[in-house]
């Protein structure tokens, strides 16, 4: 089989099939490549949340905004339901210390755009009833949305489809040759596709793709845990999320001390609603490797954490539980980037817990970089080359 496209996208999660959607969307020629299924790596095992109270102030913070525009107008585009909401969000904060914390964060988010605020305790019960009576105070932000990815990406595949996007599912990539004017992707069956340009949005296994052409992606797999509950009604009128995860990035010295299994696992506290009624209790943050599976004591501490702060919850039942790998790169952002020395490779990949987010802009900015067409962020903060830049600078200071 040999057979030309302008674009060949590689990984077939949201943000691969965002990518191939609005590239479509320019009159490309472009094949999609999944090794398994549809969604089978971490868009088909995430929350369903569009956050933005945990973005530093900066580049993603503003890609977030722009992308909760697009996910607004993207039911009616795709004419699929995707389930946007904007339920809201709120951060629970349960120490004075963390609470100093938060409030200079809040107050940089909010010099950014950001809609955010932090409530006292009283507030707090207003929107959270249920709530233990620790908490002291709370970010709330009414920008928090979420959708429902796998509708997300049943849209994008069947409007990419009725553009002319191909799809090959279950193909497996052996090799990558750069040509003169194009790029050459070998099969392990023997076949072969060619095209002009490639997009790798292989998720967690980007870095695989990138050795096949001799670059170094430095995204690895981090492994999140979550437990499901049975369908119950809402118990809150927003989606929560616990200050001490967040606090602990920001000021390491303030983070409690914790055993040794809650620091390995890298636990912080999230709690939302699907549109269905379950709940999603999480999360893990493990670098254990491409190890999906989930054990009880993590979803213990999770079950417990979740009943700590609501402990109405020890009426529900929990009915299932997953892992799934986000694509964690070396400095926690994401990578959207034409390579460097190798033209016409393009990167969408390492964005972490931020591709349900993050995924119409994604594909729209890559989209734009292969037709051409301006981009009005500053694009150098998510290339590659930042990455060459620090390590360069490392030696230099050496």
């Amino acid at each position: 089989m040999k057979k030309i496209y302008d674009v060949a996208v590689i990984g077939g999660g949201i943000i691969g099939l965002s990518t191939a959607y609005y590239l479509a969307k320019e009159g490309k020629k472009v094949v999609l490549i999944e090794k398994n299924e549809i969604g089978s790596g971490a868009s088909g095992s995430c929350d369903d949340m569009i956050l933005f109270q945990s973005k530093k102030p900066g580049i993603l913070l503003e890609l977030a905004f722009e992308s909760l525009e697009m996910y607004k107008r993207l039911s009616k585009e795709l004419d699929v339901d995707i389930h946007f909401e904007n339920r809201g969000g709120m951060i629970l904060i349960e120490d004075q210390r963390h609470l100093e914390v938060m409030e200079e964060f809040v107050q940089k988010q909010r010099n950014c755009g950001l809609e955010v605020e932090i409530i006292d305790k009283k507030d707090v019960l207003k929107k959270q009833p249920y709530i233990k009576k620790g908490v002291i105070a709370s970010t709330y932000s009414s920008k928090d949305a979420q959708v429902n990815p796998l509708n997300v990406m049943r849209g994008f595949v069947s409007s990419g489809v009725s553009l002319g996007l191909e799809i090959k599912k279950h193909v497996v990539i052996k090799d990558i040759k750069q040509k003169k004017d194009y790029w050459k992707i070998l099969f392990d069956d023997g076949r072969w596709i060619e095209s002009e340009k490639i997009v790798n949005a292989a998720g967690a296994w980007a870095s695989d793709i990138g050795k096949m052409i001799g670059i170094d992606i430095p995204i690895k797999p981090k492994k999140g845990q979550i437990a499901v509950t049975e369908q119950i009604p809402r118990i809150g009128e927003t989606n929560v999320w616990s200050a001490e995860y967040i606090v602990a990035k920001l000021r390491p010295e303030l983070a409690k001390n914790k055993d040794d299994l809650h620091n390995k696992l890298g636990i912080g506290f999230a709690f939302s609603q699907c549109s269905d009624g379950n709940y999603l209790i999480g999360s893990t943050r493990e670098y254990v490797g491409f190890d999906k599976t989930t054990n009880y004591e993590a979803l213990k501490i999770m079950i417990n954490q979740a009943i700590k702060f609501f402990p109405i919850l020890k009426h529900a039942h929990i009915i299932r539980s997953f892992g799934g790998l986000r694509p964690a790169s070396a400095d926690g952002k994401a990578i959207i980037s034409e390579v460097k020395n190798r033209k016409g490779f393009y990167i969408a990949a390492g964005h972490e817990g931020d591709g349900i987010a993050l995924a119409p802009i994604t594909g729209k900015l890559i989209a734009d970089m292969i037709s051409n067409r301006n981009i009005y962020y500053d694009m150098n903060a998510l290339s590659l080359r930042r990455f060459e830049q620090k390590e360069g600078a490392k030696n230099a200071s050496a």
